[in-house]
C-alpha cells in the first residue's frame, strides 16, 4: 500500500517507515514560541538546564500582543528578547505579525517540511503541503533542546470538494461547508487531504483559510497538495527550487469524504460554536455593534482586497466599530502602498498593526458584555473574544454587515444602515475561591481510586477550561482557582473539587488553543485523572507531557453520577465502579505516556 502525505513527511523526518498509530521521533525544521507561551518555554529550558539544538531553526514571534500593551505580556516579551540575545535565537518582534504566516512569507518553512509552534493554528502550514502542529510549552522546550519531538502518526481522511460555489461564496464559506459536515470533532485525531477541481485552482490565501479552520474540526492538519502557483511562490520566498510532497495513488485512507459545494452561498457560524453553520439569510437583520476582519484565518492581502472592494465609497454604519488587522507587516504595507488603508480609514474603520488581534485577547478585537460582533476569525467560543456574542463569517460578509449595521451578505446591503440603540447587558465578574495548591505527589501510582465529577458535554474547549484572560499567569500554584471559570454551570468547580478527584467528560475534551495552562490548572488543584471519550489532539499531548493522567473511555455514556467512586488502572485501562463492580474498558497508557508519567513530565530526566 502507498503512503499518504503526512506519512511521507513523517518518514522523511524520522528516518524509517511508519504507519498510522506508530509513535515516531520527528525532526522539526522550524520551532516557534509565541509571546504568551515564550516565557514559559524559556523557564522550562532554564529550569532543566537544556541547550538549544539549532538557533538558526528556532524563533520567537510576538503576535498575540503586538505592542506590548499589557504589562504581563510586555514582561514575557522582554524575557524572550533577553533569552534570544543570549542564545542567538531568531525573533520576530511586535511589528512583524502572525508567526505561522511569517514562516511562509519568509521562506522559513516549505512544502514537505515540519514546524511546531505554541499556536494551535500552526496547521495553516498544510496550505503549502507542510506539516505544522500547535504544541504546548513543554513540547516546544523539548524541540528547542533536542531538535525533535515524539508524535503519533495519524490516519488520514481524504476529502473531495465537488461542485462550483456561487460567485459571492468565499473560501471561508467552503470551510463552513466542510465544518458543517464534520462537526467540531469529525476530524479529531486525523490528518486530512483535500482534492477536487476547485482545490486545484485555490489560491494560497484560500488554502490558508481552510487549513486554519481544520483546528475547529478537531483535525491534526489539513494538507493541500501544492499546485504550481504554490510551488512557484515557495521557491521564490525560499530562494531555491522546492518540490511538493504528494500522496501515492494507492495510499490508504481511513475515510473518504465528499463535500458538495455546488451553488454554495455565503454562510455564518452562530455564537458559541464554529460548527453551528447556517446561511447568512437565516440570520440576516440581526443588529451588530462591531465587526472584525483579521486573524490567521482571514488576514491575508486577498482578504483585505475583498473588504476594500465592499467599503469603497461606503461608510461603516453609525454606532458600529469595524476593526481591521492584517496578518503580517508585509500585508499591512501592501494595503498602504495600494491605497487600501485610505479606503478603510475613509469608510471609518480602525486599522491595527499586524498580529492575531482579538483571538488572543491581546489586541483590538475583543468585545464587551452584550456586544454583538461579526468576525472573520476562526473561533467564536463563549468568552473567547470577550463577553459578547460572536458570529463568524467571510471578510466580504463582515464588511457588508459593517456597512449595513446588521448581518447581511454583499448582495443585500440596504440603502440606509440599521441603527441599533439597544443597551448592552452588564455582567458581573465572579471568580470562585480556591484552595491553596500543594506540590504534586512524587510517587506515581499505576492504579488510583477517586470520586468523579461528570460533565456530560462534548467539545469542552480550552477557553472553557482556562480562559485566555488569565494567559499571562505562569505560576502553576495560581492557576487552579480559574479552572472551568468559563464553563457554564461549573464556574465554582475549583471551590468544590478535592485533591484526588477525577473529571469525566465527553468527546473532544480540550479542543481549541494550545495553552498549557488548561492542563496545569488541573495539576494545581490536584486532580488525579481526566477521563474523556476523546481529547483534542494538542490537549492530549500537553497532558501526557505534563504527566497529568488522562484516559480515553466512554465513561460519560454510563449512568455514573457526581460523587461516585471508581478505581482506574493506567496499565490495563480497566475502570471499576465501586458501587456495583461494573468494569469498563478504557484505553491503557501507551509506553511513552507511561514513561513520561513515571518520570513526572517530558522534561524530567
Amino acid at each position: 500500500m502507498g503512503k499518504t502525505i503526512i506519512e511521507k513527511i513523517i518518514e522523511a523526518h524520522c528516518g524509517h517507515a511508519v504507519k498510522p498509530g506508530d509513535i515516531a521521533d520527528v525532526k522539526i525544521d522550524a520551532r516557534i514560541a509565541r509571546d504568551f507561551g515564550g516565557a514559559n518555554v524559556v523557564k522550562n529550558l532554564q529550569d532543566y538546564a537544556l541547550p538549544i539544538d539549532d538557533p538558526s531553526k528556532t524563533y520567537f514571534t510576538f503576535d498575540c500582543n503586538p505592542g506590548g500593551s499589557d504589562q504581563k505580556y510586555a514582561t514575557n516579551q522582554q524575557i524572550c528578547r533577553i533569552f534570544a540575545r543570549e542564545k542567538g535565537v531568531g525573533i520576530y518582534d511586535i511589528n512583524q505579525g502572525i508567526g505561522t504566516h511569517l514562516a511562509i512569507e519568509n521562506g522559513i518553512i516549505g512544502p514537505g517540511e515540519t514546524l511546531i509552534s505554541t499556536d494551535s493554528h500552526a496547521n495553516i502550514l498544510g496550505a503549502i503541503g507542510a506539516f505544522g502542529q500547535g504544541m504546548g510549552d513543554q513540547d516546544i522546550a523539548a524541540a528547542w533542546a533536542n531538535g525533535s519531538v515524539w508524535f503519533k502518526v495519524p490516519s488520514t481522511i481524504r476529502i473531495r470538494l465537488e461542485g462550483q460555489p456561487a460567485p459571492r461564496a468565499k473560501a471561508k464559506d467552503i470551510a463552513f461547508a466542510i465544518l458543517k459536515k464534520t462537526g467540531a470533532n469529525g476530524l479529531l485525531g486525523y490528518a486530512a487531504e483535500f482534492y477536487g477541481d476547485i482545490v486545484d485552482k485555490m489560491t494560497l490565501a484560500d488554502r490558508i483559510t481552510i487549513a486554519s479552520m481544520n483546528t475547529e474540526m478537531g483535525g491534526i492538519i489539513a494538507l493541500f497538495p501544492p499546485n504550481q502557483a504554490v510551488i512557484e511562490y515557495c521557491s521564490l520566498v525560499m530562494r531555491k527550487q522546492v518540490l511538493g510532497v504528494y500522496a501515492d495513488p494507492d495510499a490508504g485512507y481511513a475515510v473518504e469524504m465528499v463535500v458538495d459545494v455546488e451553488a454554495l452561498l455565503p454562510h455564518v457560524a452562530r455564537p458559541g460554536h464554529p460548527e453551528d453553520v447556517v446561511p447568512v439569510e437565516s440570520v440576516a437583520g440581526i443588529k451588530i455593534d462591531s465587526a472584525f476582519v483579521g486573524s490567521c484565518t482571514n488576514g491575508r492581502y486577498e482578504d483585505m482586497q475583498e473588504v476594500a472592494r465592499i467599503l469603497n465609497n461606503r461608510k461603516v454604519a453609525p454606532g458600529v466599530v469595524l476593526k481591521i488587522v492584517p496578518a503580517t507587516d508585509l500585508v499591512w504595507r501592501q494595503c498602504l502602498e495600494n491605497g487600501l488603508l485610505h479606503v478603510f480609514k475613509t469608510a471609518g474603520a480602525l486599522v491595527g498593526n499586524a498580529g492575531c488581534a482579538g483571538c488572543a485577547a491581546g489586541q483590538i478585537g475583543q468585545n464587551g458584555p452584550g456586544e454583538v460582533t461579526i468576525s472573520s476569525g476562526n473561533r467564536n467560543f463563549t468568552g473567547k473574544q470577550g463577553r459578547g456574542e460572536v458570529y463568524l463569517a467571510s471578510p466580504a460578509t463582515v464588511a457588508a454587515s459593517a456597512v449595513a449595521g446588521e448581518i447581511c451578505d454583499e448582495n443585500s446591503i440596504p440603502e440606509k444602515p440599521a441603527i441599533f440603540l439597544g443597551a448592552a447587558r452588564a455582567e458581573k465578574e465572579s471568580i470562585p475561591r480556591s484552595k491553596t495548591a500543594s506540590q504534586p505527589n512524587q510517587i506515581k501510582p499505576l492504579e488510583i481510586n477517586g470520586r468523579v465529577w461528570v460533565i456530560r458535554q462534548d467539545n469542552i474547549d480550552t477557553d472553557m477550561i482556562f480562559h485566555n484572560r488569565y494567559l499571562a499567569i505562569t505560576g502553576i500554584e495560581q492557576m487552579g482557582k480559574y479552572t472551568f471559570d468559563n464553563l457554564a454551570g461549573w464556574e465554582d468547580f475549583a471551590a468544590r473539587a478535592h485533591r484526588g478527584d477525577i473529571v469525566v467528560a465527553g468527546k473532544n475534551f480540550g479542543a481549541g488553543s494550545s495553552r498549557q495552562q488548561a492542563v496545569d490548572c488541573f495539576k494545581s488543584l490536584g486532580i488525579a485523572l481526566i477521563i474523556a471519550e476523546s481529547f483534542g489532539a494538542i490537549y492530549e499531548r500537553n497532558a501526557i507531557n505534563a504527566a497529568l493522567p488522562i484516559m480515553s473511555a466512554p465513561l460519560v455514556n454510563y449512568d455514573i453520577e457526581n460523587g461516585e467512586e471508581i478505581s482506574v488502572n493506567f496499565q490495563t485501562g480497566e475502570i471499576i465502579r465501586t458501587k456495583n463492580n461494573d468494569r469498563i474498558k478504557g484505553e491503557a497508557f501507551s509506553d511513552i505516556q507511561l514513561a513520561i508519567y513515571r518520570r513526572g513530565g517530558l522534561l524530567q530526566k
